[in-house]
């Protein structure tokens, strides 16, 4: 998949859920979509690290 090409993607979220997205959103002046994209973006960003950090790890605990 072409990195510039967005797929939607049908979302359910709780009634609070969205309202704290919303006012996140509006803080940061980003659309709710956009917000939710920035923060999935994120947390696979920060996995991803956490995931390199583990297998790193891997072979000094012995």
């Amino acid at each position: 998949m072409d990195e510039s090409e967005k797929k939607q993607i049908p979302l359910r979220i709780s009634a609070p859920l969205y309202a704290e997205l919303s006012r996140i959103a509006a803080d940061e002046f980003r659309s709710l979509n956009g917000q939710i994209e920035f923060m999935l973006s994120q947390a696979v960003k920060k996995r991803r690290r956490t995931e390199t950090e583990m297998d790193a790890g891997d072979g000094k605990a012995d």
